[in-house]
């Protein structure tokens, strides 16, 4: 399993060595009933593919996200409910496909992303739902797929420095591309900022209309930096996946625009951007049975002509 190889490397084991309380904290996490607690999922029903979804009002779903993508699928199987987190599994022409929902926030996606790696070898994490745009070419109800993440939280910052990228996979994005266009859905490529405040911390006024003058100038920055929209969970998924040898990526619903002054429509763009996903993971395993054919650790446009 990917943990154990991760665990067993030299520099990890020289962390456990010099921490005091290494043999009393829970190594693997806590288990309620044999399962891992947070999520408790049954790992040996997680997809290869998972979905990674929010329970965002913004979104429009008229249930819980994790039920409307799962009716999607064939097959699909609930193998894993908590307080906090739904997990469903089911097949998507030939993709073996898990999707969670959760709340928002990557403090509470790092939650499930810890079980989903820690106790499974799924290769591919996928943020999918609604965003904020801040560009003036990005339309309500486009999508945008993610090419990369600013860091504007301070989840994956406990994981790694600052500097360390949150690149999106060039196979999801890739494969992302592919499903667009055979769907004809408009779409953007760029960079995706995360955020932890979606209020302050995304330019826009909290109680009483509260801002500080730091707030007022994070449209202007972000837009200035050519950053296509904005969420709260992408950097943590992407930033996970980058340390721990998955794949990570992100598509987007548009559903307002402050810098273009495009008002808000509840739901606009969200079946578009689960219908990329799931056709983008059909793609993916495409991409990956090429490989695998070919002997091939990484996917490129001759890989048919090499084999």
């Amino acid at each position: 399993m990917k943990s154990d190889l991760i665990r067993q490397r030299e520099s990890i084991r020289a962390i456990h060595e010099k921490y005091d309380y290494w043999n009393r904290v829970p190594h693997r996490g806590l288990f309620i009933n044999g399962r891992p607690a947070i999520t408790q999922i049954d790992p040996t029903k997680i997809g290869e593919y998972v979905v990674m979804t929010v329970r965002d009002p913004l979104a429009a779903y008229d249930r819980d996200p994790a039920e409307v993508i799962a009716s999607m699928l064939e097959d699909s199987e609930l193998v894993g409910k908590s307080g906090m987190f739904t997990t469903y599994t089911g097949q998507f022409k030939g993709a073996r496909i898990s999707v969670v929902s959760g709340g928002s926030g990557s403090p509470e996606a790092e939650l499930a992303l810890n079980d989903l790696m820690e106790f499974t070898d799924a290769s591919a994490f996928v943020r999918v739902g609604s965003s904020g745009a801040i560009s003036e070419k990005i339309k309500v109800g486009d999508c945008v797929i993610s090419t990369g993440v600013h860091r504007d939280e301070a989840t994956s910052a406990a994981y790694i420095d600052p500097g360390y990228p949150a690149y999106c996979h060039y196979e999801l994005v890739t494969a992302f591309v592919q499903a667009a266009e055979s769907l004809g859905i408009p779409y953007h490529l760029g960079v995706t900022v995360s955020v932890d405040s979606d209020f302050v911390g995304n330019g826009r006024p909290s109680v009483g209309g509260y801002l500080q003058p730091r707030n007022i100038e994070k449209l202007a920055t972000f837009n200035r930096a050519g950053i296509l929209n904005s969420d709260r969970e992408a950097s943590i998924i992407v930033t996970m996946c980058n340390l721990f040898e998955r794949r990570g990526g992100a598509v987007f619903s548009v559903t307002d625009n402050i810098i273009s002054g495009e008002k808000f429509v509840a739901g606009e763009g969200t079946d578009n951007s689960i219908r990329i996903v799931l056709e983008g993971f059909s793609v993916l395993k495409k991409l990956d049975d090429s490989k695998r054919a070919a002997g091939k650790q990484n996917w490129f446009p001759g890989i048919f002509q090499s084999r």
